[in-house]
């Protein structure tokens, strides 16, 4: 008897104790057309009540709504995880709905912040997880990957929904342009493995993953290499585990130590391994108060193998640095302005990068993303948030700044008149609207049109199998329209 039936039969037992085994043992395919025939009680009368709740107890359990039903649409099937250190998995019934989003790590929470993906079709949830992690810059690099791994006893549907799955991820990165890879792989139900995963807060598929590395060399220890990304564990794999790398923020501790710099001369680091190249190493580049430098660190000593040594003092005791970082608006701020000045909101924006740069000794940061099929490109200066560039797709846009910091001026998005919206904003608020992140699109059509002398934006998109249909008033951004279809 499962746990569903022992709370029915708990339930009813003060309705019809005494029948209850009766009825249910007369349901059955052959019986599901006649009659339960109803004797009174030989002991004691019930209510009549009580008898047409066991009655339709019988007709719940027997029909087509009984525990068959009630057992598809709530019981986990499969456990789908994507990892890229962000460690997120998904409870998912045989119908492929996502029961239950989980974040395994502190990285996976941001990932997911703002999301209910309970009741979602699963390709619906994992576009929109892709679609965070592109936002969060966490796919656009040739050096990262992520891994996708189905749980699920019954070996067909894992294999069907690994295929599916890494096709509607392939699909998302070379729709958004990133260059990650992608890794998948099926596993089957292991106790032992999932309270290791559990134990270790990653998700059972990273764990298998770390299992697969173990293998290669048995005296790295779990917890150790669960801390390293799936880029990592993967080149660990191709080759051979020789050792245990020191990791991303040790590999940039020791290149600013070499450097002779502290974390509050740092303005921006960028940390890449490259465990599969000769030597094994990581590429550090820090943009600092004294510049821009570039390190190679061995990735299993830590030793610093290339790059300028001791820059601050090589620079001269007395030397006033480019610019005290405190005196620097921020990463945060400068891409604030850029996406002010573009129109478009942060939740909307795909590949975010801001990177630091100096350009005739006056610090710049380089803010870059992309929004409804748009790529914009921005330098924004560090010392007081003006604007020096902004690019469109390549193209030149009007900078609007007039004071210290950049204005977003009268248009909004890529409005080419007075009085309207603009496409990208009609975009913004169709996808706002429907709750679907950018990320998640697979197509998108906007197309300006006139209806009853009213200029209106026709807006469609795609998302896993959901096809959108807006229309958006061009003057105000008022959604005049909303259509939505499941594609079966």
């Amino acid at each position: 008897m499962n746990e569903l039936e022992q709370k029915l039969y708990q339930a009813m037992d003060h309705a019809a104790p005494q029948d209850l085994d009766r009825i249910l043992a007369a349901c059955g395919p052959q019986n599901r057309d006649k009659v339960v025939p109803f004797a009174p009680p030989s002991r004691r009368r019930r209510p009549r009540m009580a008898w047409a709740a066991a009655a339709m107890l019988a007709v719940l359990l027997c029909g087509g709504f009984g525990l068959r039903g009630w057992q598809t649409s709530h019981a986990v099937a499969s456990v789908v995880s994507l990892d890229v250190n962000p460690s997120i998995q998904l409870q998912v019934n045989q119908k492929e709905i996502v029961l239950e989003a989980q974040a395994l790590n502190a990285e996976a929470e941001e990932i997911l912040e703002g999301m209910d993906l309970r009741k979602t079709q699963l390709t619906v949830a994992v576009n929109a997880i892709v679609g965070s992690l592109l936002q969060h810059g966490y796919l656009d690099r040739i050096s990262t990957a992520i891994l996708i791994s189905v749980e699920d006893d019954d070996v067909q549907r894992a294999s069907r929904l690994e295929t599916s799955l890494t096709e509607e991820v392939d699909a998302a990165l070379a729709n958004a342009s990133a260059g990650a890879a992608v890794l998948s792989q099926t596993l089957t139900s292991d106790a032992a493995l999932e309270e290791q995963a559990k134990t270790s807060q990653i998700s059972v598929g990273k764990a298998a993953l770390v299992q697969q590395v173990q293998a290669l060399n048995s005296a790295l220890e779990f917890d150790a290499l669960a801390a390293l990304t799936v880029e990592e564990l993967d080149q660990l794999i191709h080759t051979g585990a020789p050792g245990m790398p020191v990791g991303t923020d040790s590999a940039a501790a020791a290149a600013q130590s070499y450097a002779g710099i502290s974390d509050a001369d740092v303005i921006t680091r960028d940390v890449d391994p490259e465990l599969d190249e000769a030597p094994a190493h990581y590429e550090v580049e820090l943009l600092t108060a004294y510049g821009e430098f570039e390190y190679l660190v061995d990735a299993y000593s830590g030793a610093v193998l290339s790059g300028p040594a001791d820059v601050a003092s090589a620079a001269g005791a007395g030397r006033i640095p480019t610019l005290d970082p405190s005196q620097s608006i921020g990463q945060e701020k400068a891409l604030s302005i850029a996406l002010a000045d573009a129109g478009i909101q942060k939740e909307n924006a795909l590949g975010l990068e801001v990177k630091g740069e100096y350009d005739d000794g006056r610090l710049l940061y380089e803010v870059e993303f992309r929004a409804g099929g748009v790529e914009y490109e921005y330098e924004v200066r560090a010392s007081d948030g003006r604007i020096v560039k902004a690019e469109r797709d390549g193209e030149n846009m009007p900078v609007l700044s007039t004071g210290s910091q950049s204005t977003a001026g009268t248009q909004t998005g890529s409005g080419t008149a007075s009085g309207d919206i603009g496409a990208q904003a009609a975009q913004t608020a169709a996808l706002n609207h429907a709750g679907v992140q950018a990320g998640a699109v697979s197509e998108m059509k906007c197309e300006r049109d006139q209806d009853d002398g009213r200029t209106i934006y026709e807006v469609e998109f795609r998302a896993g199998r959901m096809e959108y249909e807006y229309e958006v008033d061009a003057a105000t951004g008022t959604i005049l329209k909303a259509e939505s279809e499941y594609d079966d």
